[in-house]
């Protein structure tokens, strides 16, 4: 089992989205990588996206900051 988990903060206020599953490692990280292209061009500040196992171990993450500060 893959969850994947994305993770969006803007103004000091974080949200977590619905977890999808899946049962395919593939699908599982075609899911990731889409998912980080959709937060490369977000105007959400701190944009993570996690893939994980049933048991918590992290198979992929990775974050995009788009933030004044953090273009200069």
């Amino acid at each position: 089992m893959y969850i994947l988990q994305e993770i969006q903060t803007t103004k000091g206020s974080t949200a977590l989205l619905p977890a999808q599953t899946f049962t395919d490692k593939n699908q599982a990280e075609s899911a990731w990588y889409l998912t980080m292209g959709a937060a490369a061009i977000s105007a959400v500040e701190v944009h993570t996206v996690l893939l994980c196992d049933e048991h918590g171990n992290v198979i992929k993450s990775g974050y995009y900051e788009h933030s004044q500060e953090a273009e200069e």
